[in-house]
């Protein structure tokens, strides 16, 4: 089995995730795992306080809550190294820039995340430091969690 190109580790807005080798631009980093349920019972579960819902389409949702889903420490940047896509049904992480050893790995949750955690705080990334971000307001890529 190949070693990983990442490590979790504490990042400045909790555990991120952490190139450990060379990542080059393009490469599969990751895939989101976790159990495959509706949006219905993803909402449920989100009014509940679970985190870690990943919409793979408006009707299917992955609950990427267990620990061993590596892909749910990916925190989000306002200026991210990495992208989710859609392939064959699941969800991977590839590399949008060649990513240094020791640097976190992020991507842009979007749109409804930044409307739903973080509008009345503002972002928190380390590309903003803490402002509402207006790239963020305005983009509309997959995100993480609802």
């Amino acid at each position: 089995m190949p070693s990983r190109s990442f490590r979790i580790g504490r990042s400045a807005t909790g555990l991120g995730l952490f190139a450990t080798k060379a990542i080059k631009r393009a490469a599969y980093i990751a895939t989101y795992r976790g159990r495959r349920i509706s949006a219905e019972e993803a909402a449920r579960r989100e009014r509940r306080g679970a985190k870690y819902m990943f919409e793979l389409t408006p009707q299917w949702v992955i609950d990427g809550s267990p620990r061993w889903n590596v892909a749910r420490y990916m925190n989000h940047s306002c200026q991210p190294n990495a992208k989710p896509l859609v392939r064959k049904g699941r969800i991977v992480f590839v590399a949008l820039r060649a990513i240094e050893p020791g640097e976190e790995i992020t991507y842009d949750y979007g749109r409804e995340y930044f409307d739903y955690f973080l509008k009345d705080g503002g972002c928190r990334c380390t590309s903003c430091g803490g402002k509402a971000s207006a790239r963020t307001r305005k983009n509309t890529t997959t995100r993480k969690p609802y």
